[in-house]
This record gives C-alpha cells, structure tokens and sequence, in this order.
C-alpha cells in the first residue's frame, strides 16, 4: 500500500475486519448510506472467506434440507461498492491507524502480508470454537461453525451408517452408530436433532440397520438444555429428544475421547466415531494483538454507542465485543453474544461511524431482548418469543419464517423457501459426497502408477466400474 491516510485528497478509510453478521451487515448499511462514488469514504472489508455464513440454517444444511450455496452469501456480490480482501488480520497498529493483513498469497506464495492504513477502525473478527485441553478431541472432534464443517459431518453421519451395514465387527459396528454430540445450547441441540432425523430416515435404505440401532447422545456441563428458550421450554425439548431414544447427559463434562472412546464425567465409555464439539465459543483470537481495551474474558471493551472504550476511531460489535445491555435491570449486563443482537448493533454501529464522519450525534444501542426459537428437526421446535411459548410444530414453523425473514437477500429469501417447498414434496436426499472433501484423492492414486486403482465405487483402471464415466 502507497497511500498515506494523512493525505487529506484521499477519502476517509473505513476498514472492516470481520464479514460476519456485524461486518458483513456494517458494511451493507455503510454502503448504502455513504456517498462513496463522490469520495465520501472507502469502504475496505478484510475476512478470510469470500462469504458470510448465515449460521442458524447449518443444521438444516446438514441434514440436507438446504443446500449448502444457500447457507452463505458472497460478499463480492452484496458488497459491490467495498473493496474485499481475503485475509486475516494478524495485528492492528491503532496509534498509527494501520492494520497488517495475511492474505492467501501470503500463505500460498510467500508474499510479504499487507500493511493496510484506516481512519476508521470496524473490528468484528466474531468468535471461534471454545475448546479445552480433552485428551483426544483435537484428533477425533468436530466442530459445527462453518458450511464445511456441517457439510462434513453430514457426509460422516452417512458414512457411519455404510461401515455398520457393511462390517462384521461388532465393536465397529456398534462405534459407527453411536454419535456423541458434547454442548446443550442452540448449536449442539439443533446440529443433533436434524441429523438424528436425517439418519432415522436414511436407515430405511439400509437392509440390515434399524432407528433402534443408533445411539445419540448429548452431554450437557450444566443442569438444562437451551437456556435461552427458557426453563419449561428446556424441559420440554429434553422430553421431546428422549421420546426419540436420544441419551442426554445433564451435569456431566467429557473428560476424554482418546482412541475413538468418549469417557464421561459419570465414569460411562462410550466407543464412538462420532464427536461433535459445540460447548462454547470464544472471541476471535486476533483480538490480543490489536492493543485495544479487552474485558477479563477477553472480549473488546465497547461503549453502547459501540465505540471501543477510550479509543477513537474504533467501533466493535457482535461476539468479539462487550457491549452495555441498557435494557437490561441490573446494572454492568451485557449483550449477549448472539444472532439477534450481532444485525442489530451492526446498523447502530454503521450510522454511528457516518455520524462521525458527518459531525453529527451519536447514538446508544438499545434492543430490549424479543425471545429465542429452536428447531428440534423436522416439524418440532420450541419457541419462547414476547413472553409466550410456543412448542412442536408451531414453534417450528416459527423459527424457519424467523430465520427466512433474517436471511440477507431476496435471491437467498426465495430460493431457500423454493428448497423447502420441494422437500416437503419429494424424499430426502441422502448422498454422502464425502469424495469432495479430498477431490484429488483419487487422480493422485491413479497417477502414482501402483498397481489397478481399486476404487470404492468397484472399478480399476482395467475397468470403469462406477467411478467418473462409469454406470
């Protein structure tokens, strides 16, 4: 980078670090709003996919009621007016107003990272997986954060079910069909319930494995399920979950998962091939190097005009930020790190940097909490929205015409409601395309010349099998 943010013939520089909800949300309102084509300001947003993922619709996109493409939302195509870059940021440099970003040719190339300077700092890296120090859950877990990891795990799930219906080994077998999901709140809870009804249904298809053979199972650290629905709302889902054989484990932590075994807090072993971590998130792990205020739990310390505290220039919102909870009685309360809050802070935030820009006022967030909805899988939910609660099929029609109408674009709004109304008129498709994950895998074996390429679709390179090309 040449320009110097001191040249005052150059616009003010709005550089957004994070396309997530506040980022990607931010920046839209930011776009709209300034008059960027007269030089009012440029808007720079730096995220490390090209895309922001709309993460309530992952369970769904998992058990395959969405399709992936429509789980996320290209910030090329939304953002046309920013410039994007994809990148990480590694440090911020706020007394001098510049950031240092790694981007893919940094990584891939070596090239040196990219010194980007800013008048206006929007910092909205969002969170990551808050994981612990469990023997074994580096090399056996999954998470549940991205449309990979959903999209991966869906792919597991089936294969799970191939393995049982084709081995001889009981202990395999009996690994293969137990998946343990560890995290009692939205993720951990709706990631089970639309995969265990997606195995239910894809076990018709297999001759000689059963609903009854699988186990589910989810192990909560705490006394309650869904916090955020409510203590009868909870009560109701464990009830719901436990109707369909799924084991949930109250008060219980996971203490080990070393060789394909989940040893829990209650002394039980239970052999799986299946973890799924979703207990926690924690802030962005840039956050330390920006030099900015942090709270003890390591979040950035905001104003509820969402400007970082004491510091000029920078604005944060969303996971990454403690933000003042001014509707809330009790004083010292913060927003909670959630969807709901993340959009809405984003447009306060984005009308207080033009405000800065323009000289005018500026203005506090204030959003008094409306309710949370949960979705159990297909046509059961829980629902506790302006003090009433909502449960089953209701609760569930609730949540997917909340979450449509919150989905960014019309283009996504419609072809996410044309998805479901063809699922709810056709069988679910239950393909595992486990292949895309390593589409390389078998051009490399063919190539390195060993012998026939034994394929698992049953072909070789003496025949065509049922590999590319083949019938």
């Amino acid at each position: 980078m040449t320009d110097s943010r001191t040249t005052r013939a150059l616009p003010p520089r709005i550089l957004v670090v994070g396309g997530g909800y506040v980022g990607m949300y931010a920046a839209l309102r930011l776009q709209r709003k300034l008059r960027l084509k007269r030089g009012e300001a440029e808007i720079v947003v730096v995220e490390p996919q090209a895309y922001m993922t709309y993460q309530p619709f992952l369970p769904e996109a998992a058990a395959g009621s969405i399709s992936p493409r429509h789980v996320v939302v290209p910030l090329r195509r939304v953002l046309h007016d920013c410039r994007i870059i994809v990148g990480e940021a590694q440090r911020i440099d706020h007394g001098k107003r510049v950031a240092t970003i790694a981007t893919l040719a940094t990584e891939q190339e070596g090239d040196s990272a990219l010194e980007i300077p800013y008048d206006q700092l929007v910092i909205a890296p969002g969170s990551v997986s808050r994981t612990l120090p469990i023997p074994g859950l580096a090399e056996h877990g999954f998470g549940f954060k991205t449309v990979e990891e959903a999209i991966g795990l869906r792919n597991h799930v089936l294969e799970q079910l191939d393995i049982a219906s084709s081995t001889r080994d009981a202990a395999v077998r009996e690994a293969a069909l137990t998946f343990v999901f560890v995290g009692g709140g939205y993720a951990g809870v709706e990631a089970l319930g639309e995969l265990e009804n997606m195995a239910r249904y894809a076990v018709r298809y297999y001759h000689n494995v059963r609903a009854d053979d699988m186990k589910w199972v989810l192990v909560e650290a705490t006394g309650r399920i869904l916090p955020e629905v409510g203590e009868e709302m909870g009560r109701y889902a464990i009830r719901e979950l436990r109707g369909r054989n799924v084991d949930i484990r109250l008060d219980t932590r996971l203490d080990s998962c070393e060789n394909r075994v989940a040893v829990l807090s209650d002394g039980s072993r239970l052999p799986t091939r299946t973890l799924v971590w979703t207990a926690g998130v924690k802030p962005a792990p840039v956050l330390p190097d920006t030099g900015l205020p942090l709270t003890a739990r390591g979040r950035l310390r905001a104003e509820a005009t969402l400007a970082v505290a004491g510091t000029p220039g920078a604005w944060a919102a969303g996971d990454a930020a403690a933000v003042p909870d001014l509707t809330a009685e009790a004083p010292g309360t913060e927003c909670a790190p959630n969807a709901q809050h993340a959009v809405r802070q984003a447009k306060v935030l984005a009308d207080n940097v033009i405000a800065t820009l323009r000289g005018r006022p500026l203005t506090e967030y204030r959003h008094k909490y409306a309710g949370s909805v949960a979705s159990l899988g297909l046509h059961e939910g829980v629902a506790h929205v302006y003090g009433r609660k909502f449960k089953g099929y209701p609760a569930w029609l609730m949540h997917r015409a909340y979450h449509l109408s919150r989905v960014p674009t019309f283009n996504r709004k419609a072809k996410v409601l044309a998805e479901w109304v063809l699922a709810g008129l056709f069988k679910r498709e239950i393909v595992s395309l486990g292949s895309l994950e390593h589409p390389r895998a078998e051009f490399e074996l063919a190539a390195g010349g060993e012998g026939p390429d034994r394929r698992p679709g049953g072909g070789t390179d003496e025949g065509p099998g049922r590999g590319p090309g083949g019938v």
